[in-house]
């Protein structure tokens, strides 16, 4: 088993609701050590950068959320409201509701270390829709949104948390939120 450093975003709708210390508690009960941690208010620029405008991200956020659509028998609805079929057009107005709300308010940002650490994360994060969450995540016992609602008000889905997806993407994600001196050497 292979020891590895992911990030974790406890995003403003966590932070306003006081979620911080339960979703730390989570993580830690797991196994997972913090080895950085910083509360700070995102600016556009860093949002930005985070959710990129490269053609994976933008189509890969479309495809999410179309394949999510057919498989909860919503297909036709998705494409009413997003007037497209385009996992383009669709992830690009995903990324610009992603962005407003990462900078809408407070966020607390984590580098957590240990054994499989991304697919441990993942595991005790949830689904990425509250609302289909499986209970005993921090998702589906905390979340009160659904990406079915997000996607009709046109506005990213209030799921608590970011998590990486690989490693490749925490690599990336931990030194664009963190300088080297900010993360604790084990």
């Amino acid at each position: 088993m292979a020891v590895e450093k992911t990030l974790v975003i406890v995003k403003p709708d966590g932070v306003k609701r006081n979620l911080i210390g339960e979703i730390l508690s989570r993580y830690e009960k797991a196994g997972l050590k913090i080895i950085a941690g910083k509360m700070t208010q995102v600016k556009r620029p860093l949002a930005k950068k985070h959710y990129t405008d490269s053609e994976e991200q933008i189509v890969g956020m479309g495809n999410k959320t179309l394949s999510a659509s057919k498989e909860n028998n919503l297909y036709d609805e998705m494409i009413k409201i997003f007037k497209s079929e385009d996992p383009r057009v669709i992830g690009t107005v995903l990324r610009n509701a992603m962005i407003k709300f990462i900078t809408s308010g407070p966020v607390f940002a984590i580098v957590l270390e240990g054994e499989n650490a991304i697919k441990e994360v993942r595991r005790i994060t949830g689904f990425t829709d509250p609302s289909k969450a499986e209970k005993g995540t921090i998702r589906g016992d905390l979340g009160t949104d659904s990406i079915i609602v997000a996607n009709r008000d046109k506005r990213a889905t209030e799921n608590l948390v970011h998590a990486s997806g690989s490693v490749e993407e925490a690599e990336k994600e931990i030194v664009l939120w963190f300088k080297p001196k900010e993360i604790v050497k084990r």
